[in-house]
Parts: structure tokens; C-alpha cells; sequence
């Protein structure tokens, strides 16, 4: 038990599926050697779209993670889900055999859900009527189905749900799976996000939002706190922790890579797309995460922050980073991982988190790619040029999605 009385939470392992590399390995080797994943889109003709670019997952084959008869049942989403999760469990050398699975539980949202399978069936609709229209096309379509898909594919039956709101998913997943632990709802709990949008209305409506990148350029495309950033680039793939109690990781000898501490959650009550301009939603979730572990500003080391490379978000989120951590800020190591991979919008948290316990592991911060034009109003220290190698005992990932939620998850080094 923590001082508090709280069950302590631990990450005991780790899969991701991202633009830049489909295991943790690989995608954490690609953020060191700021490894861009931003290409031409080829999922279809963007010969009359504004934006061209994206990061896709590439090489990725869902019957190795998969029976194939599976698979087919599933979109994308789902997909991208199962194969992480199924890296998770195996990195975590969970044995469902050894468990009661009524203790193992997930929390894996998705920001969207399926829209490849509304594309298709809608235009079935329209051009063959109503009875043509796949029967699976709801259980494919939901944005629940990675989470129930992950339950079944590995015969997890304890709390099965789900966290939706937007670009926060994949945090606020993690965060309420915490809960869930600290709470004594379970005792393994398989967490974090999946997404798979990068699909004609996914880029047109992002676009006709304003919010997407029109940059041909891969490497002046996704460019977080630079002077020159005009939107995000869209990402896709999948972040996922297994999360446990201490006493049930250290009960089976398991390899614990960090210790989750805090976790916060606020809305701005502001705007469906823009965050609070004073950064004090976003503030306030940091805050909390810090009361919540213990921990005070002058002890965070890092920041991965939501970091997305339009102008409002930088803008309004350097200006949280000094309301949670006051002159601190100014000495704080800060970068966006979306700056190689793209934004993955609901998975965009799973995928960061694992960029934070690798950092706390490996002693290593990574670069900002792509930031080569100050910017005086985002005036921090965002990694610029190269990763930094230094000892991280303490992070905070932010997440912030449309709506107003906030999220931070603060990481500490695990000490006994």
C-alpha cells in the first residue's frame, strides 16, 4: 500500500503499434534516432484533398498477432489493439492459466471507432439498398469493440470498458485503469489506445476543421513549439500497458518497469476544440497528478506533452506547463513524440506513456524532431536538435482532447 493507503500501480509490460516501428523496441529505437513515420497518404487518392500527409503503419499483418478468422472480424482499430496487447501480455509474462481472470480487466478506448466500415457500408447503402449492408458492420464499427476484442481474444473477464474522449482517450484509458487497480476492482488491468483513421471523411473532416498540416514536406510537416507549425498530421496504431497492483507483481516475480503515481483529469469547460487560453484546465490536471503522487514541481524531470503542432495547443499548453510547475517550467526537459509518429489521436496516450517509462529506463529524453524555428511565445526547453541522456525519476504525459479533457498520468521510477 502507498502512504496514502492507496494500492500502488505498476507497469509491469509494454506493446506498440506506431508509425514508426510495430513493437516497443522499434518504436522507442525510432524516437532516439528521430525516425520520421510522416509520408504521402496511400490509403486512398488525396489527388483533391489539402492535406497529403500522414503517418501510417506500415508492414503490418494482423494474422501474426491473430487466427485469421479473427482478424476478419475485426477493423483496423481492433486489430491494432489485439497485436499491442498481445505484446503486453507477453512482455508482462502474464499466464491467464495462473490467473483468476474475473482480477484481469481492460480499459482500451478508441477516439473513433471503425470510420473505414461506415465509409464502405454507407456508400453498399447507397448504391444497393439497405439489405446489402453488412450484418457486422455495428460490432465492427463501435469504438468499444478493442476493448471486448482484446477480453475475448485472451479470455479477460474482469471490468471490460472503455474511456472516449477524443484525443485524451488513450490517457484518461490508462488513468481510470489505475483507478480501477487502486480502487481493488482488479488486479491486472490491460490499458491505453487504438486508432485508425486516416481515412477520406477522417482527413476531410480534420481538414475542413483547419487542423491538419498542409505541409508536403514529412519533415517539416508534424513541428511541435515551432514558429512555422500549422496543424497535426495524422497518426494511427496503438499504445498499451499492462498495469498491476505491487503486491500481485511482486507475488509472481514480475519485472517492473515504473510506478504510476498520480493521475489528473479536468475539463476546461471552454470550447469543443480549443483549450482554455490560460492553459488552467490543463494546469490543473498536471496539479493534481502531483498532489496525487507526492511529488512537487521541482521533482519532475520531464514533460511528453500533448504537444499536437497547431498554434492554439503549443501555445496554450507551454502557458499550463508554468501554471503547474512555475519557474520550474523554464528547467523542465519537454518534447512531443508526435513529432516522428504523428498524432494518434485516441491512441496518441498509450503510446506516449510507453515513451515516458522508456525514458525513466533508459535515461534518455528524446528529441522534438523537426523544431528548428524558436517560437518567443513558446519560450521552454523542448528538446531541440537531439535527445538529451540524463536519469528521469519523474514524468508527466498530457493529453488534452477535443471538448476540453484534460489528462496527465505522472511515472516515477520504481522504488521499493
Amino acid at each position: 500500500m502507498a502512504e496514502s493507503g492507496r494500492t500502488r500501480v505498476v507497469v509491469t509490460g509494454m506493446g506498440a503499434i506506431t508509425p514508426i516501428g510495430n513493437s516497443v523496441e522499434e518504436f522507442w529505437n525510432g524516437l532516439k534516432e528521430k525516425k520520421v513515420g510522416i509520408g504521402p497518404i496511400t490509403k486512398f487518392d488525396t489527388a483533391e484533398y489539402k492535406a497529403k500527409l500522414a503517418a501510417e503503419v506500415k508492414d503490418f499483418d494482423a494474422k501474426t498477432y491473430m487466427d485469421p478468422k479473427a482478424a476478419r472480424r475485426m477493423e483496423l482499430f481492433s486489430q491494432y489493439a489485439v497485436a499491442a496487447s498481445r505484446m503486453a501480455l507477453e512482455d508482462a509474462e502474464i499466464h491467464m492459466e495462473n490467473e483468476d481472470p474475473y482480477r484481469v480487466g481492460v480499459c482500451v478506448g478508441s477516439g473513433i471507432g471503425s470510420l473505414q466500415s461506415i465509409e464502405k457500408e454507407y456508400k453498399k447503402l447507397l448504391e444497393k439498398g439497405p439489405n446489402r449492408v453488412n450484418p457486422l458492420l455495428v460490432p465492427m464499427m463501435i469504438s468499444n469493440m478493442a476493448a471486448g476484442n482484446v477480453s475475448i481474444q485472451f479470455g479477460l473477464k474482469g471490468k471490460c470498458t472503455n474511456v472516449v474522449t477524443a484525443c485524451a482517450t488513450g490517457t484518461h484509458s490508462i488513468g481510470e485503469a489505475f483507478r480501477a487497480i487502486q480502487c481493488g476492482e482488479a488486479d491486472v488491468m490491460v490499458a491505453g489506445g487504438t486508432e485508425s483513421s486516416i481515412t477520406p471523411i477522417g482527413v476531410a473532416g480534420f481538414t475542413a476543421l483547419t487542423a491538419l498540416s498542409e505541409s508536403q514536406d514529412p519533415l517539416r510537416a508534424s513541428i511541435p513549439f515551432d514558429k512555422e507549425r500549422n496543424g497535426f498530421v495524422m497518426g494511427e496504431g496503438a499504445g498499451i500497458v499492462v498495469l498491476e497492483s505491487l503486491e500481485h507483481a511482486q507475488a509472481r516475480g514480475a519485472h517492473i518497469y515504473a510506478e504510476i503515481a498520480g493521475y489528473g483529469a479536468t475539463s476546461d469547460a471552454y470550447h469543443i476544440t480549443s483549450p482554455a487560453e490560460d492553459g488552467s484546465g490543463a494546469a490543473r490536471a498536471m496539479m493534481n497528478a502531483m498532489k496525487e503522487a507526492g511529488v512537487s514541481p521541482e521533482q519532475v524531470d520531464y514533460v511528453n506533452a500533448h504537444g499536437t503542432g497547431t498554434h492554439h495547443n503549443d501555445l496554450f499548453e507551454t502557458k499550463a506547463i508554468k501554471l503547474a510547475l512555475g519557474e520550474h517550467a523554464y528547467k523542465v526537459k519537454i518534447n512531443s513524440t508526435k513529432s516522428m509518429v504523428g498524432h494518434l489521436l485516441g491512441a496518441a496516450g498509450g503510446v506516449e506513456l510507453i515513451a515516458c517509462v522508456k525514458s525513466i529506463q533508459d535515461g534518455f529524453v528524446h528529441a522534438t524532431a523537426g523544431l528548428e524555428v524558436a517560437d518567443e511565445e513558446c519560450d521552454l526547453d523542448y528538446t531541440a536538435g537531439e535527445g538529451v541522456k540524463m536519469d528521469v525519476n519523474c514524468a508527466i504525459s498530457n493529453s488534452l482532447g477535443f471538448g476540453g479533457h484534460n489528462a496527465s498520468l505522472l511515472v516515477k521510477k520504481f522504488v521499493l
